[in-house]
């Protein structure tokens, strides 16, 4: 969170929020005043992470059901989307990555934390990574990997224009 410059007045995403372990760091770090959505997929995990940010009196959270191809988050209205150990689970990350660029604020970034190993193994090595993401526009602006482990953070900015969806091509695992 500090390398992301996550403090108090940054609006944050957590991208296939799951169980919350994110979204609960977040909303202790950040406060009741607080923007933070947590995003999933699954009905389920966002109502068991409900029944969490209710025992652990957190009310700064606002619980997002997404699809897998598009999050569904409110315009502009994100500062940092973090994608922790989910952007392999992914099926069509060019789509999402297209849906989730209007939910970011001017100087907006997307925060992806995962392994090296390939994707069928449950990581996304960081040369995929960098091409799904450059083929929609966006572009890397820090790397650190999170030693010493196989893990990484990488961070990147959107485009200011999307490219026309039929130019966007894949990328070789």
């Amino acid at each position: 969170m500090e390398r992301l410059a996550i403090a108090p007045g940054v609006r944050v995403a957590d991208v296939g929020a799951g169980l919350g372990y994110y979204t609960v760091r977040l909303a202790r770090r950040l406060g009741r005043s607080a923007t933070i959505y947590a995003e999933d997929v699954k009905a389920e995990y966002l109502k068991d992470l409900e029944g969490r940010l209710e025992r652990e009196k957190i009310g700064s959270v606002k619980l997002i059901l997404g699809t897998p191809g598009d999050p569904k988050l409110p315009r502009a209205s994100i500062d940092v989307a973090i994608l922790a150990y989910m952007y392999h689970e992914i099926a069509n990350p060019f789509e999402l990555l297209y849906r989730l660029r209007p939910a970011l604020a001017p100087h907006g970034r997307v925060a992806v934390i995962d392994t090296t190993r390939p994707t069928q193994e449950h990581g996304t090595p960081p040369s995929l990574l960098r091409c799904e993401l450059g083929a929609v526009g966006y572009r890397q602006v820090d790397f650190l990997w999170l030693v010493p482990t196989e893990r990484y953070l990488a961070v990147f900015v959107p485009p200011d224009t999307l490219p026309d969806p039929q130019s966007i091509t894949p990328c070789k695992p």
